[in-house]
């Protein structure tokens, strides 16, 4: 007698999964991002474009400090893309407005920069772990970040890949913070060239758009 072959129970999407199990995967997404910022900033070859940007910016405006650059850029990101771009603001994004700062306070301090070639390698791990912790707070489906949401606009409006995007928007950002006279480094355009491909694995894992 011949069986029926047994198919795979289709995968649940993380979108469906119970509220604790979601909100616990978007908190474990920030908190892998602020891993992984953390590590490149100890790693002590480049900032990240939108770090450079922050810097700069505190830079040229008195009294501003880094953490409350990085938060008015990014409501001001939430608000450009919501009205002009149709993004969605979610608790996710509210959260990793404010959560990724204190998650990188927390741990940079543990943090130093590898020997050598040991610090590339320090830094290309952060940037994995920058896009596979984008994927999972997005794919926990409580609203996108600030500059991710700005991403995922365009690609909605556009149809372009993100990873494509990303890459583009990562390369002005930088040219801005470095004009605003922030210090960039080798380890910069390493992560504006290879953070589009890496937010398009993270997404990937969770079956989202490459």
């Amino acid at each position: 007698m011949s069986s029926l072959p047994v198919q795979a129970a289709p995968v649940r999407p993380a979108a469906a999964w119970p509220y604790p199990a979601r909100f616990l995967l978007l908190n474990v997404g920030l908190l892998v991002y602020g891993a992984g910022l953390s590590l490149m900033i100890a790693a002590g070859i480049g900032l990240a474009p939108w770090d450079a940007l922050h810097v700069g910016l505190a830079r040229v405006v008195p009294g501003l400090t880094i953490g409350v650059a990085s938060i008015s850029v990014g409501l001001l990101l939430l608000v450009a893309s919501a009205l002009c771009l149709g993004a969605r603001v979610g608790v996710g994004s509210v959260l990793n407005m404010l959560l990724i700062g204190v998650y990188i306070d927390r741990l940079l301090p543990h943090l130093s920069a590898g020997a050598g070639w040991l610090a590339w390698g320090q830094f290309l791990l952060g940037t994995l772990l920058v896009g596979v912790a984008t994927g999972t707070y997005i794919a926990s489906d409580f609203g996108a970040g600030p500059r991710d949401s700005l991403v995922l606009g365009l690609a909605e409006r556009t149809g372009w890949p993100v990873k494509y995007l990303r890459t583009g928007v990562e390369l002005v950002v930088l040219l801005t913070g470095y004009l605003l006279g922030a210090t960039v480094g080798w380890g910069t355009l390493l992560f504006a060239l290879s953070i589009g491909p890496a937010m398009s694995l993270g997404l990937s894992l969770y079956g989202l758009r490459r």
